[in-house]
């Protein structure tokens, strides 16, 4: 038999969530006041955070059979920041708390600062209805 290549990786679907997650930034930092939209795009990237963070493990699990420790070791240190910062994200974004999710975002944009997204991406807006998902996630 041959081998079977998943085409969906975790390690694609981290690269689309990071550039989906600077294209929201990108387009939130346009924005002048608080809109149904801007909560959607906080909340996207709140679920997006911890959707990557969630992945880490599996991304590493390859090392690790192979005996790989340090390397998973500072996979996993190096990806640590989403889910805690993403929790804090899921907390300010349903306490509709502002002037944190303001102090989250260039934190964020410090750890994403190498990802480039085009201008022609095909991206499309990945953050509708990421507001009424994540408070379904929290009724869970």
């Amino acid at each position: 038999m041959s081998r079977v290549i998943n085409p969906d990786s975790v390690g694609k679907e981290r690269t689309r969530l990071t550039k989906s997650i600077v294209l929201c930034m990108r387009e939130m930092m346009k924005m002048a006041k608080v809109t149904p939209e801007a909560k959607d795009m906080a909340s996207f990237i709140a679920l997006a955070l911890q959707s990557i963070s969630e992945g880490v493990d599996v991304s590493v699990a390859a090392w690790e059979k192979r005996d790989y420790w340090v390397k998973a070791d500072k996979f996993r240190m190096e990806w640590m920041w989403a889910g805690q910062i993403a929790e804090k994200m899921k907390t300010a974004v349903l306490g509709d708390d502002w002037a944190t999710i303001a102090s989250l975002l260039p934190q964020i944009a410090m750890r994403l600062n190498k990802i480039e997204v085009s201008d022609n991406h095909r991206l499309g807006k990945p953050w509708e209805n990421a507001y009424a998902l994540l408070a379904l996630h929290r009724k869970l």
